[in-house]
């Protein structure tokens, strides 16, 4: 998994403009040359600074979701997980190069203890950690109780900053149980973990302004694909059967019609698939050519999609769809329809 940096290399683009706006005045001195670049540096300072405060500290939600004692999902803020966050772990750090050796400190939120305060429902055995960028690791229910993996919010006495994966990231004591490495390799040190889904939540899909749960979805025609899924964690290599309905029936079931021209908008339970400014669109014109689907079952035996694979419901493509849709059209966790 990659981490996402926040540093960007403002002021010296700032500065590059500056110049070459001045190209055709007359030639700036080395005062102002020193100056502008001081105010650039520290109008980028002041930026980065806004943008981790905002993402880290005020806008970020923890949800705790799905076959939990009440069904209901639960927003927890950074100060509520503060709260909570009384588990400390001292384990070397995949990601750590620097030194893959060293002994890091990690203090968090126990998994054991949200799952002792908000309940799971009888038979529940996984439980799914969702990231900002739709990453996502899957852990037994087992392991949780058994072993002390936490939802980090320091390193070594620091907050976890945005660079380094944070502010919250899923923490595995590999020192002190170096079962757990072989079992829960370095790619389950899940980064921006934004959702904590227990079991897999029932089908609650909405479109337009009609909800549609798992009983009025079977109501329509099922169809299937038989594609490479976009989104591959957690699927087989190869083709995979797909079972579901299409999205343009889905959409004349709750009475809507998107007008040529137009696009639709997909929300998915990652925040990458809610951003407001960059919204995820199928063009009308790709949904009533090809078969898109609001996948539900997959396999041979027509298996409901779990949360370990990005279920219950997820947007799948069939290929003729592909020239002009790209891969991050395939969305896990769909959650709403809408129009524009």
């Amino acid at each position: 998994m990659k981490k996402t940096l926040i540093g960007i290399p403002l002021a010296i683009a700032l500065f590059n403009l500056v110049v070459n706006l001045t190209g055709c005045a007359d030639k700036p001195t080395s005062a102002d040359l020193e100056r502008w670049r001081q105010e650039a540096i520290a109008q980028n300072a002041t930026m980065v600074a806004r943008l981790q405060k905002n993402r880290s500290q005020v806008d970020w939600q923890f949800v705790v979701q799905g076959q939990t004692s009440t069904g209901k999902a639960v927003q927890l803020s950074l100060p509520q997980l503060e709260a909570l966050a009384t588990t400390s772990v001292w384990t070397k750090a995949p990601h750590n190069t620097n030194n893959p050796n060293a002994i890091r400190h990690f203090r968090g939120v126990a998994v054991s203890t949200l799952l002792d305060k908000f309940g799971i429902a009888p038979g529940v055995s996984e439980v799914t950690f969702v990231a900002r960028d739709a990453y996502r690791v899957t852990l037994n229910v087992a392991d949780l109780r058994q072993y002390p993996i936490i939802i980090a919010l320091e390193r070594d006495n620091q907050k976890i900053s945005r660079s380094d994966g944070g502010p919250l990231y899923l923490v595995f004591p590999y020192t002190q149980y170096p079962q757990l490495q072989q079992q829960y390799p370095e790619r389950f040190w899940a980064f921006y973990v934004t959702d904590m889904v227990v079991g897999t939540e029932p089908i609650k899909l909405k479109i337009g302004d009609r909800v549609f749960d798992a009983a009025a979805l079977e109501k329509l025609q099922s169809v299937s694909l038989e594609e490479t899924v976009g989104y591959r964690l957690g699927w087989p290599v190869g083709k995979v059967k797909l079972y579901g309905v299409r999205v343009r029936d889905a959409l004349a079931a709750a009475g809507l019609t998107l007008p040529q021209g137009d696009a639709l908008i997909v929300r998915g339970k990652s925040p990458i698939y809610r951003n407001p400014t960059r919204p995820l669109r199928l063009p009308a014109s790709d949904i009533q050519r090809c078969d898109i689907l609001l996948a539900t079952h997959w396999g041979d035996d027509r298996q409901p999609i779990p949360a370990r694979m990005g279920g219950p419901v997820t947007l799948a493509l069939s290929s003729a769809c592909r020239s002009q849709s790209d891969e991050r059209h395939w969305v896990t966790f769909v959650e709403a329809l809408q129009l524009p």
